[in-house]
């Protein structure tokens, strides 16, 4: 009987530790609806975090390392494109730009934006009983019912585009250097015609609250403390609200001009290659307003918000000293050939992305994951954890993170398809493919890298297969007639097929509108050179 008794005994102590390690890896979905926070890097390279690479020993993002310690630091995270408009069209509707219709930029003139048939988060939230505010980039349309405003934001602040896609009067740091908007004068004319593209000279840059232009041309050099101050307030506004929120911050850093406020006591910036102590100073100050951003929420709903950051797509590269680090990422193969092997392409450095997710309590601290995901997975994943269930009219391509960020799961997408995003082909052509350690390439070149080479556009069939754990440089891909090639070829070759055809039968496929015309760009008033004016106070 004792030994019975005993025996039941040790199973319970047994099965109690048991369910302790459990809860240890396992939190269940929260009970009441949490905030989320989504914060955007734009054009932030993979090894630009120091915690992707501690053999650097870099102290640049010291705030991101902490909520890395403090979090999940996902090291397989995926943009869902490799530039601005078709990536964030993705993040904010869960399909892949073949579906959704944005596949590449839209400009400054563009009378349309993302298609208004087009379901977005930030609609599913609000009519879930969310507060939207959204603070920085859209580029998803700024004209009429396609601002941010109308596709379910409560309030917004920011730009409807890349800083670079306006004149400023003090310009920030750009390759090639730009002109302050209203120069005159023979010498500045003259300089100006012998500049090549890139630089916008007829209308100044914007910064719109809600549907209204109160800045034209912005300061650069004070917009990361405008964004700050408007992130602050939403965050500590939140009690008085009683209701959840969900705050997009898509941010100007790290895309060119770059504006940060130097040391006073530096020496003056040239404009060398080797030169990294502008982009060094604009990363730290990104990375100051992260750790301002968390430091708000962590003071007003801590164990209720989710904060996620990550990046829209790699470094532009061709700006040299300008552009961030992909980290070990480099498209050797691509490299030794010419052209660029980052931002528009589909190589690893122009869509793996830094990322980290933060949520005390909820999310185990100082976890590491690489399960491969993208940035299409925020979308279902937001919606799960709020208990929404998404439109059930449409098809989507994320997944469900849920489990990943929660319960310490480490695999994620068995397949993941990275789009043209402006290099070599077609805009939003499927033409590189992702599954396990393996990744395929269809079509490689024709982006420029920092010197201006370009590479030429190359066709591969059978395509180019790289083993990522061997040779995440994507230097040597495997033989074509070997076993391990031809498993992996064919796999992924019956996956790209089953999803096109998934595509091409989607009823739920929308178009965009990609015309453009003068009137269209924003423009606060029109008697003024550069639709000059000042409503802020």
């Amino acid at each position: 009987m004792a030994e019975g008794f005993t025996l039941l005994l040790s199973g319970m102590l047994l099965c109690g530790l048991l369910l302790h390690m459990v809860s240890q890896h396992s939190v269940d979905k929260p009970s009441k609806k949490p905030n989320f926070i989504i914060i955007l890097a734009d054009d932030i390279g993979w090894g630009d975090l120091d915690a992707n690479q501690p053999e650097e020993k870099a102290n640049n993002t010291p705030y991101l390392n902490l909520m890395a310690l403090q979090g999940l630091r996902l090291t397989d995270f995926h943009s869902p494109a490799s530039t601005c408009s078709p990536s964030r069209a993705a993040i904010l509707t869960g399909r892949y730009g073949l579906r959704n219709g944005v596949t590449h930029n839209f400009a400054v003139g563009s009378v349309a934006g993302l298609p208004l048939s087009e379901v977005t988060l930030p609609q599913l939230l609000q009519k879930a009983g969310y507060y939207t505010a959204m603070i920085g980039k859209w580029h998803l349309g700024h004209n009429g019912p396609y601002g941010p405003t109308k596709r379910g934001f409560d309030y917004y602040l920011g730009i409807p585009y890349s800083n670079d896609m306006g004149c400023t009067d003090v310009p920030g740091y750009n390759l090639p250097q730009c002109f302050p908007c209203d120069s005159s004068g023979p010498q500045v004319i003259r300089l100006k015609r012998s500049v090549h593209g890139g630089c916008y000279s007829k209308v100044g840059l914007p910064l719109i609250e809600n549907s209204s232009i109160v800045e034209q041309p912005l300061d650069l050099w004070t917009l990361t403390e405008q964004y700050k101050s408007a992130a602050l307030r939403i965050i500590h506004s939140a009690r008085e609200r009683e209701q959840p929120y969900f705050l997009y911050i898509a941010l100007a850093h790290m895309h060119v001009p770059l504006a940060p406020l130097l040391p006073p006591d530096s020496p003056s910036i040239t404009h060398h290659p080797h030169d990294r102590r502008v982009y060094t100073a604009s990363l730290r100050e990104m990375d100051s307003l992260v750790g301002a951003v968390k430091s708000a929420s962590d003071d007003t709903d801590k164990d209720n918000t989710l904060i996620w950051f990550t990046g829209d797509n790699g470094p532009w590269e061709q700006k040299c000293q300008y552009a961030g680090s992909v980290g070990p990422f480099k498209g050797k193969w691509q490299g030794s050939r010419g052209g660029g092997s980052a931002k528009r392409t589909t190589w690893e450095g122009g869509h793996r992305v830094p990322t980290v997710a933060y949520w005390p309590g909820v999310i185990l601290e100082n976890t590491t994951s690489p399960a491969l995901l993208s940035g299409m997975d925020i979308f279902p994943t937001f919606l799960s954890l709020a208990g929404i269930t998404p439109p059930s009219d449409r098809r989507y391509d994320g997944i469900d993170a849920t489990n990943i960020l929660l319960h310490g799961e480490q695999t994620g997408r068995e397949f993941l398809f990275h789009p043209n995003s402006g290099a070599a082909g077609k805009f939003g052509d499927l033409q590189s493919v992702r599954t396990g350690k393996y990744k395929a390439f269809y079509i490689t070149g024709a982006a420029e890298a920092c010197g201006g080479a370009t590479g030429s556009q190359q066709l591969h069939d059978p395509p180019l297969i790289f083993d990522l754990e061997r040779d995440e440089a994507e230097e040597t891909p495997l033989e074509v007639g070997t076993p391990e090639y031809q498993a992996a070829a064919a796999r992924i070759a019956r996956r790209r097929e089953e999803l096109l055809w998934d595509i091409a039968t989607d009823k739920s496929v929308s178009a965009a509108d990609y015309t453009t015309d003068e009137s269209a760009a924003p423009c606060c008033d029109p008697t003024q050179a550069v639709c000059r004016c000042r409503m802020l106070g």
